[in-house]
């Protein structure tokens, strides 16, 4: 099972990488242990702390032809990882 699913790259998360915390998005029965293992081997970094979060979907509705069509869109859990001092991840690094 991977953990990591993908590093979130908005512009609220990029304001927190100035200061050394990233966020993923991240498989919803992992747990902060797993996450932070996850986080250590792929970036090669060492990670202090992790806060976890689970988010509903939002319901979403369109009018079609045939009427109304309502449904929600996936969950997900978030996972805000602080870094030790002077550590960073470049994600950009492989485009």
């Amino acid at each position: 099972m991977n953990v990591l699913k993908r590093p979130l790259v908005t512009e609220k998360y990029a304001a927190l990488n100035e200061v050394g915390k990233y966020a993923f998005e991240v498989e919803r029965k992992a747990n902060k242990v797993e996450i932070k293992k996850a986080v250590e081997k792929q970036y090669g970094v060492t990670v202090e702390k992790v806060a976890t979060i689970r988010t509903q979907g939002k319901l979403k509705s369109k009018y079609t032809k045939s009427g109304a069509v309502s449904g929600r869109t996936a969950s997900m859990k978030k996972a805000i990882v602080t870094l030790k001092e002077g550590e960073v991840i470049d994600f950009y690094s492989g485009i």
